[in-house]
C-alpha cells in the first residue's frame, strides 16, 4: 500500500476557490491513478475526481464537471485538485486515494482504491 497525506482543506466563501494536493509514498506513484472522494456528515463517500497513471484519462462527478479540475505531477509523487466556484453543498471531508491495480482504466469507484488518506476537511458557507 501507499501513503497519503492530503492538504489544503480550509473555511472559504461561497464563489472561492481551493486548492487540495496529496503526496503519495511506498510505491511508484507514476503507475496508479489517483482519485479525489469526499463525505458529508451523514452521507456515503462519493467519488469526485479520477486521474489515469499518465494523466491521459480523467473522470468528474457530475456534480463538479466544469468547477474542480484534477492533476498530477509525477514527479513529485502528488496529485492536486483544484475547486472553483465553491459551493455549500461542496462542504465535506476529501479523501485522496491511490487505485488497487497499476496502470488500470477503472478508478472512479471507491473498490477500484485500495489506500486512503485520512481527509482534509472543505467548508463553505453561504
Amino acid at each position: 500500500q501507499v501513503q497519503l497525506v492530503e492538504s489544503g482543506g480550509g473555511l472559504v466563501q461561497a464563489g472561492s476557490s481551493l486548492g487540495l494536493s496529496c503526496v503519495a509514498s511506498g510505491r511508484i506513484f507514476s503507475m496508479y491513478p489517483m482519485g479525489w472522494f469526499r463525505q458529508a456528515p451523514g452521507k456515503e463517500r462519493e467519488f469526485v475526481a479520477g486521474i489515469s497513471w499518465s494523466g491521459g484519462n480523467i473522470a468528474y462527478a457530475d456534480s463538479v464537471k466544469g468547477r474542480f479540475t484534477i492533476s498530477r505531477d509525477n514527479a513529485k509523487n502528488t496529485v492536486y485538485l483544484q475547486m472553483n466556484s465553491l459551493k455549500p453543498e461542496d462542504t465535506a471531508v476529501y479523501y485522496c486515494a491511490a487505485a488497487r491495480f497499476r496502470y488500470t482504466n477503472e478508478f472512479t469507484r471507491p473498490s477500484d482504491f485500495d489506500s486512503w488518506g485520512r481527509g482534509t476537511q472543505v467548508t463553505v458557507s453561504s
